[in-house]
């Protein structure tokens, strides 16, 4: 065996194990990007429960109220449709790219990170 050849031989060992420890590295950080990520979405999206909870209780309480004023309880409960079904609509036709585009940014700034 020749001296260049022992050479060659151990350039490509130390570029194998250089290849294997960038690879590696690569595996860690893909995890920590996306254990990152998804506890950031399990947090916010636990707060999203608990508030749409919180909204869709006080809700049946104004239905309530507002049947009870309008002498029939369920009138209550089609005005408070009616106002979502307006809400959904100005969402829907205006507001739809106010939402999709921070939230587009968030996920990719924790993705980032």
């Amino acid at each position: 065996m020749t001296p260049q050849t022992g050479l060659i031989e151990l350039l490509f060992e130390k570029a194998e194990a250089y290849g294997q420890t960038t690879l590696e590295l690569t595996k860690l950080k893909v995890l920590k990007t996306t254990t990152h990520v998804a506890t950031s979405l399990i947090t916010r999206l636990s707060v999203i429960i608990m508030l749409s909870i919180f909204v869709l209780v006080f809700n049946i309480g104004i239905a309530l109220l507002l049947g009870e004023l309008l002498g029939k309880t369920y009138y209550g409960f089609f005005i408070i449709a009616a106002f979502y079904l307006v809400a959904g609509i100005i969402f829907h036709f205006f507001l739809r790219k106010w939402i999709q585009k921070p939230v587009s940014e968030l996920i990719i700034r924790q993705a980032l990170q």
